[in-house]
């Protein structure tokens, strides 16, 4: 008896009995891949589309699966809360919850079904790698996919993506600016700025908030060559005139003369050293009393969060040669490349924005 008192008493204690934490985290693939697989199956948009419940053997036989597989599968979404239960009198039927109609269906406007796709045919199989990157210190890119990390941009704009395949990567690429887009342009009041260059705009997502939130201002989409092409024929429409383009790589090639440079998830890709260059010919580019506003997932400054932005920088690893930093590293990138009186702004959502400036007469 004494034997086992002894034996508690030296028992390490634990604030929870039950590591019900712990236990969620080792889970939490399972609720991804759950998501994952509900999207790249089309359930959320067939229930979008029937507009009234549906039961699994509908579903299943709609989207030719097995029914065992689709019972399992809607019943883990309703305990997710994706989707809402109806007990009939012969079964079970399914309906969208409004945050799966609203981000989870391919006709919504704020849709995140092309991230989706990305996070699991890319993002989940490099992170297949993390052990390897963090013993590495290097992406894993040529790991999961055979493709050379040095040309990780190559690759994932190569000439042989067909236009609908650009179209979706793009479409992927720039969904986050639907919900945070007009955040991190109103973080500071950008007025002052009415020529704009976004560099690496893409499809212009980050464009379309500026002209909307500063009527005055003009906005050019600085992009590689086929990027352009298909941001012209699928996403900026002549109704955006205040859009324009300019084709390059904003490595090699001449960055356009402009009042304000918006460098939007690129810095997060590179090393410091690639940063610190890239924001040089920024300066140089920008005229006197101009600004150039990054847009990144800051870290706080000792280390504790956000967990966003904590596993974004694992990501950046794995996927990369960049990381996502503090404020004060960016300001310390910003200061190395001329730009001074840098400030920063945390929006409360996924991205935050540094801004920094060019002094009047240099």
């Amino acid at each position: 008896m004494a034997e086992d008192q002894e034996r508690q008493a030296d028992a390490p204690q634990t604030s929870e009995a039950y590591p019900r934490k712990i236990l969620q985290y080792m889970e939490g693939f399972l609720i991804s891949k759950t998501v994952f697989t509900a999207c790249e199956l089309g359930v959320f948009d067939a229930l979008h589309e029937a507009q009234r419940p549906l039961s699994a053997a509908q579903l299943s036989a709609a989207l030719g699966t097995s029914l065992d597989g689709m019972e399992r599968l809607l019943s883990a979404c309703t305990g997710l809360e994706l989707l809402r239960a109806h007990q009939g009198t012969e079964a079970v039927s399914y309906s969208n919850s409004d945050e799966a109609s609203v981000y989870l269906t391919h006709s919504s406007p704020v849709s995140l079904y092309h991230s989706i796709q990305y996070s699991s045919k890319t993002i989940y199989l490099c992170w297949h790698h993390l052990t390897d990157a963090i013993r590495e210190g290097r992406n894993q890119y040529e790991k999961a996919f055979g493709v050379n990390s040095k040309d990780l941009f190559q690759a994932l704009y190569r000439n042989d993506r067909s236009d609908e395949e650009m179209v979706k990567f793009m479409q992927l690429m720039n969904s986050i600016w639907n919900i945070c887009g007009r955040d991190v342009v109103t973080a500071f009041d950008l007025s002052p700025f009415k020529d704009i260059c976004d560099l690496g705009g893409c499809s212009g997502a980050l464009a379309k908030h500026c002209t909307s939130a500063y009527p005055q201002c003009t906005v050019t989409i600085f992009d590689l060559p086929k990027v352009v092409r298909t941001s012209r024929e699928h996403f900026v429409t002549g109704a955006h005139s205040r859009i324009g383009f300019h084709e390059g790589d904003f490595f090699s090639d001449p960055i356009p003369k402009a009042d304000l440079y918006i460098l939007a998830r690129i810095l997060h890709d590179w090393s410091d050293q690639c940063c610190v260059e890239l924001l040089s010919r920024v300066y140089e580019a920008c005229n006197p009393g101009g600004a150039v506003l990054v847009v990144e997932a800051l870290l706080f400054e000792d280390g504790s969060g956000p967990l966003t932005a904590q596993l974004y920088s694992l990501n950046m690893l794995v996927q990369t040669e960049g990381r996502e930093r503090t404020a004060a590293q960016y300001t310390a990138l910003l200061s190395a490349a001329g730009f001074t009186h840098v400030q920063h702004r945390f929006t409360q959502k996924t991205y935050d924005a540094v801004l920094g400036r060019k002094e009047t007469g240099r």
